[in-house]
């Protein structure tokens, strides 16, 4: 079994957000890790839902011009590779982006089929490996975009509210325990 200590930053905040809001739900660490990084049942029905856990460091500040940084709450950067996502045990993958500037975390909560069906889309080049960008951005109801490979006028557009091709929103899973607990039931 691993040691407590093995647990990363982005499993402590979704494993901590999901007690917050499911007082009655339990999570669960693995002792063993083959692409599922938590575990959470819930006793009355006894039924479980297994978790593959994706943070990034917030990148809000870093190399964006200065009218657009100040518009996003939280951005992510992760680099997956295709078949692991096709393979993931996983019921759902859930990525965590910190926002230090507003002391808050957003949490993107996919199926793994979703997940690969929208990046392969958005990244047609049918490479191993996909580099895929989450933002989120800062307005009163947040949003959150696929943004590799944009161009400075399809940032705006965002920023805009003007429409972008619909597999790049991910709003529909920003922050969207549903899934989670709809399996739950």
């Amino acid at each position: 079994m691993r040691p407590i200590f093995t647990v990363h930053a982005g499993e402590y905040l979704a494993a901590t957000e999901i007690e917050r809001r499911f007082r009655n739900l339990d999570v669960w660490i693995p002792s063993k890790d083959r692409g599922i990084d938590l575990l959470v049942t819930n006793p009355e029905t006894q039924r479980m839902v297994s978790l593959q856990i994706k943070f990034s460091k917030d990148f809000t500040q870093m190399g964006k011009q200065p009218e657009l940084k100040w518009s996003f709450k939280a951005t992510g950067w992760w680099t997956h590779r295709r078949d692991k996502i096709g393979k993931s045990p996983a019921d759902l993958w859930v990525f965590v982006l910190p926002s230090f500037e507003d002391k808050d975390t957003s949490f993107v909560v996919i199926q793994p089929k979703e997940l690969l069906r929208r990046l392969s889309i958005i990244h047609v080049a049918r490479t191993a490996i996909i580099h895929s960008y989450l933002w989120v951005t800062r307005e009163s109801k947040s949003k959150c975009w696929e943004t590799r490979g944009i161009t400075k006028d399809e940032q705006k557009a965002i920023i805009a509210g003007k429409p972008v091709p619909a597999e790049r929103d991910f709003s529909l899973f920003l922050n969207n325990w549903d899934l989670m607990t709809d399996q739950l039931k």
